[in-house]
């Protein structure tokens, strides 16, 4: 029973670990075009 309540436990915060990478990862990825498309657009006004 009692190692029943660890493996969920594990899993359960290997899930959450994997969630908080993925939302890290999208937030980071968003950021990141952002930041392209302003320094893109700072770039076309200097020319």
């Amino acid at each position: 029973v009692v190692v029943v309540v660890v493996v969920v436990v594990v899993v359960l915060v290997l899930v959450e670990v994997v969630v908080v990478v993925v939302v890290v990862l999208v937030i980071v990825d968003h950021v990141v075009v952002v930041l392209v498309q302003k320094l893109f657009v700072v770039e076309v006004e200097m020319i």
